[in-house]
C-alpha cells in the first residue's frame, strides 16, 4: 500500500474507521486531513496525532462545505463515515426518529457527494451498514439501503475519473458507542456474536483495512464491501 503524496479526506476521522484509515494512510504517505464535528474530539486527536490536519465543521452542511471546498486544494480519494445506528421497527419507532437516522445516512452523503462533485480526482468511499433487519433497525436499514443506490448511481455518473464505492460494516465496538458502558457495550458485543457465522465482532482494524483497499485498487467502482463476518448469510 502507497499513498505517496495523495491527498486524502476523511468525514468522521477523530475516532473509530476513520481515525484507522487516517493513521494507516499516514503512515503509507499520504497527506491526511480530517474533518470533525466536535472541536473539542478533534483537537484531542490532532495533538495525539501529529502529521494530520484537520478542521472542525457539520458536514452535513452543504453551506459549510462548499465553503471548505472553496478554501481547500482539492484531493485525491474523499471517505465518509457520516452516519449513526438505531433501534426499532416501522410502528415501534417514533417518526421524526426514522426520519433523522434516514437523513443522518443517506441525505447527509448525497450532499456531501455533490459537494464534493469536482474536487475529488480518484476516489469517494461512503459507509453503508449490515446486519439489520427491518423490523429492529427501520430507519437505518433504509438509510443504508439508500447509501447502496447511491453509490451504485454515482459510480456511473463519476466514470471514468473518481471511483464510488461503500464499505458495509456490521456492529463494531467504536465510538458511536460511546455513551454506552463498558459493560454493556460486552454484553452486546457477545450478544451479537452469537448471530455472526464466523463467532465474533470484528476490529476496528478489520473494517479500516477495506476503505484502504477501495482506495488503492483502482479497477472497482460501484460496490459495497460487505465486511461483517457473514452476519447476512
Amino acid at each position: 500500500m502507497d499513498f505517496t503524496n495523495q491527498r486524502i479526506l476523511i468525514i468522521g476521522g477523530t475516532s473509530g474507521f476513520g481515525a484507522s484509515v487516517a493513521n494507516s494512510s499516514l503512515k503509507a504517505g499520504a497527506h491526511v486531513h480530517v474533518i470533525g464535528h466536535d472541536p473539542i474530539r478533534l483537537h484531542k486527536f490532532l495533538m495525539s496525532h501529529p502529521g494530520i490536519a484537520g478542521s472542525s465543521l457539520d458536514a452535513s452542511d452543504p453551506d459549510a462545505l462548499q465553503a471548505y471546498f472553496s478554501r481547500h486544494e482539492n484531493y485525491d480519494h474523499l471517505i465518509s463515515t457520516l452516519g449513526g445506528a438505531m433501534g426499532g421497527g416501522f410502528l415501534d419507532s417514533e417518526l421524526a426518529m426514522i426520519r433523522k437516522t434516514i437523513e443522518d445516512k443517506f441525505f447527509a452523503n448525497l450532499s456531501l457527494a455533490r459537494s464534493a462533485a469536482g474536487h475529488i480526482s480518484q476516489s469517494m468511499t461512503f459507509t453503508s451498514g449490515s446486519g439489520g433487519h427491518p423490523q429492529d433497525a427501520s430507519g437505518a436499514i433504509i438509510g443504508n439501503q439508500a447509501i447502496n443506490t447511491m453509490v451504485r448511481g454515482l459510480a456511473v455518473e463519476l466514470a471514468p475519473d473518481v471511483r464510488v464505492n461503500a464499505v458495509s460494516p456490521t456492529w463494531t465496538q467504536t465510538g458511536l458507542w460511546r455513551g454506552i458502558s463498558q459493560a454493556e457495550l460486552t454484553k452486546q458485543a457477545a450478544d451479537f456474536a452469537q448471530n455472526v457465522p464466523l463467532g465474533r465482532t470484528a476490529t476496528i482494524e478489520e473494517v479500516a483495512s477495506g476503505y484502504l483497499y477501495l482506495m488503492e485498487n483502482q479497477f472497482i467502482t460501484g460496490q459495497v464491501l460487505a465486511i461483517d463476518g457473514g452476519v447476512d448469510l
